[in-house]
């Protein structure tokens, strides 16, 4: 007979009196199956622990590794404005702020490590014995020498070792 009630169920069979009754003790969770138990919780917060914590180590090494990409590629533009202003006017500039004014460069760049305008401007040799030297015999006596190459004057070392003053 619950068969046959089952099969035939329709819209008038709530009206009939055919309800399917639940028991209030079925509301009530087994023990056994009320929530996490201390040892899984504790456990999810240790791996979130350390996935945080290798993240924040990944995002710190990605900021240094930035920060160096950013002083070789302003040391690259700097060198490359020199060599320009040496191409064009015959001789080296006498300061970096000399590439500014001439408009060689838009404005200093500051160095990322230090954040502050601090390059190490590399006077240009007027030892005979240089090989790089420049000549300041003859018509060229009366040009400064000028700086000819320009360093970091951050303290330290880069990630693979590199001092910053010795970026290429």
């Amino acid at each position: 007979m619950k068969r046959m009630r089952d099969e035939g169920r329709g819209m008038n069979d709530e009206k009939l009196g055919f309800r399917e009754e639940v028991h209030p003790s079925s509301l009530i969770p087994h023990p056994c199956q009320r929530g996490f138990t201390l040892i899984e919780l504790i456990v999810v917060v240790t791996i979130i622990g350390i996935l945080a914590g290798v993240a924040i180590s990944n995002v710190r090494y990605a900021q240094q590794k930035t920060r160096e990409a950013a002083l070789r590629h302003d040391l690259f533009e700097i060198r490359k404005a020199i060599d320009d202003y040496y191409a064009d006017k015959q001789k080296y500039p006498e300061s970096l702020q000399t590439l500014v004014a001439d408009h060689y460069l838009r404005s200093l760049p500051k160095d990322p490590i230090t954040q502050h305008s601090d390059w190490v401007e590399v006077p240009a040799s007027t030892d005979p014995n240089d090989p790089a030297a420049i000549d300041t015999s003859g018509d060229n006596a009366a040009l400064t020498p000028g700086i000819i190459d320009v360093h970091s004057a951050a303290p330290g070392n880069a990630m693979d070792g590199t001092p910053y003053k010795d970026f290429p």
